[in-house]
């Protein structure tokens, strides 16, 4: 028997180097040695095949073939200057012109991968003028062509980076092997990242979060609950700007669709919720991670590899209905989505501005940070390179932009001589013509029972007064009652507060000015729906001096048609106020006509005239000194009292 398999293995030796194309040397030792070698590399054993290889090189140092394949295996390391030095040294050993267009591309190749772009540009126009007319390999030479023009690219833009500040977070942050995908809170006060805790992929990921302290440092970071981070890996998250919805990827462990899936867990008071599973309308039996959440929580941005993409992982997005359910994802389409791999989405939270990294467009080499614009009728603008410092000839993957557009943290990836991959989380500030055409702000703070100061849990909406469209839908906290919401600048927003057996309240924020809008802080207080009950209609506009309704009042007298609606045995007097500019018998007569245009406006709606009443009380009911013009602004109004 053990004759019988010596003779197979000297048949199938003798039959591999029969095989074996004209090599350089004559060596059969060499020869040996190198073809086994071929074995170990393919399935990716690098250091057995590493050492054979050298070894054939020490038979015969003339073997320009065992040069370039221990190139091949030192890039596929990411030892580029190693695998640099091993391709030009078979390189000056090859004579024919035909045999150096492999060592040309692979030269390419690395001198791309490491930055050096007019290197990467020389070897690569080498290669493919060698291969014209005839092209033997199609799929490389559309390759080069491409990395040709992404070093032209680079060289055009590589002295961006060096206008902006980068620096990478504090070791306080940065205390892990890996620690990479940030997001913030749109107040910026916390930070939520993954970390694992060495470089190979079957290290454990986990969930973590770092809070600034009185000083604006970062607090060591911790586990962000034990109700999400187990024994297993969790990673890749996605949190609202008020920082109580939570969408995360995990792989194994838990119910699932497919290899990794995507699971929210919401926030109450200090508490998360267990991690549900999104479902078969968001994840598949393929691949969903990176998930990207708008600013309200309600619409998802991620990635999957699932069939019916644009190329090999590509963005879709999912929505969620008014019942809370995730609707059935859609690909973005080719408008974002390339034939190769786009990845790690991030929507600001203007939920205008998509950032991305992707392969299959032009930039600095391997995976490069894009940003589109999405159009009123629902379309992207064309992706634009990021360029620097974001960008570099390594991979990036992920970006964060704070709410007012001015910095983005991000993760970075550098390998050292070793091969070994360290990846650090950075900060610089936003280059400012890349910066989102429309930053935003917000405003936040606790809904609270008027009487009892007691938290609530109440809807809040936001209305685009020009467009009469809901721009953004939260919730309170239920047992803190803190609600935040973000504004956007280019409009004029009307903020609604809900809660059943309450009478709603209604703010008025003005963004459609260019100019910085600082955060705010508002509490507020509910009454109760009963008699007696007021509430200001901060959104009823008029001209000046007049008292014809504004179309941007409709948002807000829709909101009081549906009140009335809601509850059949209610009745309101709507009450016009003014300051005390002018006679007191022209504001007397000016705020009756202002009270009964919105009663007229209400009638229309088949609200039953015994139901409404108007009154105008001109300037006899000041909430504020008409000493000023922000007094007199709060004292013209139009409100309405529960009969």
């Amino acid at each position: 028997m053990m004759k019988l398999v010596c003779f197979i293995i000297l048949v199938v030796s003798s039959t591999v180097l029969s095989a074996q194309p004209a090599l350089s040397t004559k060596s059969k030792k060499a020869i040996e040695l190198y073809t086994l070698s071929e074995n170990y590399r393919v399935r990716g054993q690098y250091t057995q095949a590493i050492d054979l290889l050298t070894q054939a090189i020490e038979k015969d140092k003339g073997f320009s073939e065992a040069y370039f394949r221990l190139g091949q295996v030192f890039k596929s390391l990411r030892q580029y200057a190693k695998a640099q030095e091993n391709f030009e040294t078979g390189l000056a050993l090859v004579k024919d012109e035909r045999s150096k267009r492999p060592y040309w591309y692979e030269l390419g190749e690395v001198y791309f991968a490491i930055g050096k772009y007019e290197e990467a540009v020389t070897f690569l126009n080498n290669y493919r003028q060698s291969e014209i007319p005839s092209v033997q390999n199609k799929t490389r030479f559309d390759n080069a062509k491409k990395m040709v023009e992404s070093a032209e690219f680079a060289k055009k833009n590589q002295a961006l980076g060096q206008l902006y500040l980068q620096r990478p977070l504090s070791d306080t942050v940065n205390c892990f092997a890996m620690q990479y995908f940030p997001v913030l809170t749109a107040d910026q006060q916390n930070l939520i990242y993954t970390r694992r805790l060495g470089n190979s992929n079957s290290d454990d990921e986990d969930i973590v979060i770092s809070r600034k302290d009185e000083r604006g440092n970062w607090n060591a970071p911790i586990s962000i609950a034990e109700e999400i981070n187990s024994s297993l890996n969790e990673g890749t998250s996605a949190i609202s700007a008020d920082g109580r919805k939570l969408i995360f990827t995990s792989c194994v462990g838990r119910d699932g669709w497919g290899s990794c899936d995507l699971y929210e867990s919401n926030k109450v008071g200090e508490r998360w919720s267990v991690p549900k599973n999104l479902g078969a309308a968001v994840n598949s039996p393929d691949w969903e991670s990176q998930p990207s959440l708008s600013a309200d929580g309600r619409t998802l941005y991620f990635i999957s590899d699932r069939r019916g993409g644009v190329g090999k992982r590509d963005i879709w997005v999912s929505t969620q209905d008014v019942k809370g359910n995730w609707t059935q994802a859609r690909n973005l389409g080719r408008e974002v989505n390339t034939s190769g791999d786009e990845i790690s989405p991030f929507i600001h939270v203007n939920n205008r501005t998509l950032y991305f990294a992707s392969n299959g467009l032009t930039g600095f080499g391997g995976y490069d940070i894009f940003y589109q614009e999405k159009q009123d009728n629902g379309s992207w603008s064309k992706a634009i390179n990021m360029g620097g410092p974001i960008n570099d000839h390594e991979d990036q993957f992920s970006l964060f932009i704070t709410a007012d557009g001015m910095k983005a943290y991000y993760s970075h990836e550098s390998v050292n001589d070793k091969g070994q991959t360290r990846s650090q989380l950075y900060e610089t500030l936003v280059p400012e013509n890349q910066r989102p055409k429309k930053s935003s702000s917000y405003v936040r703070g606790k809904i609270l029972d008027k009487e009892t100061k007691r938290p609530l849990r109440a809807t809040v909406e936001l209305i685009d007064l020009e467009r009469d469209t809901l721009e953004s839908f939260t919730r309170s906290d239920s047992v803190s009652g803190e609600y935040l919401m973000v504004l956007t600048k280019g409009a004029h927003y009307a903020l609604y507060i809900n809660k059943e057996k309450y009478l709603f309240k209604s703010l008025y924020f003005d963004f459609r000015a260019d100019s910085n809008q600082q955060a705010m802080v508002i509490d507020i207080e509910l009454e109760k729906l009963r008699s007696g009950s007021v509430t200001v209609l901060n959104n009823i506009f008029f001209e000046f001096d007049k008292y014809e309704l504004q179309p941007a009042s409709l948002a807000e007298l829709d909101k009081v048609v549906r009140l009335l609606k809601e509850n059949p045995t209610l009745s309101i007097e709507v009450g016009g106020h003014t300051d005390n500019v002018g006679s007191e018998s022209y504001n007397l007569e000016l705020s009756q006509k202002r009270a009964a245009s919105v009663v007229k406006y209400l009638l229309k709606k088949e609200i039953p005239q015994y139901r409404v009443k108007s009154k105008g009380y001109g300037s006899s009911m000041p909430i504020a000194p008409n000493t000023s013009e922000k007094g007199q602004k709060l004292n013209r109004r139009i409100e309405f009292r529960v009969l």
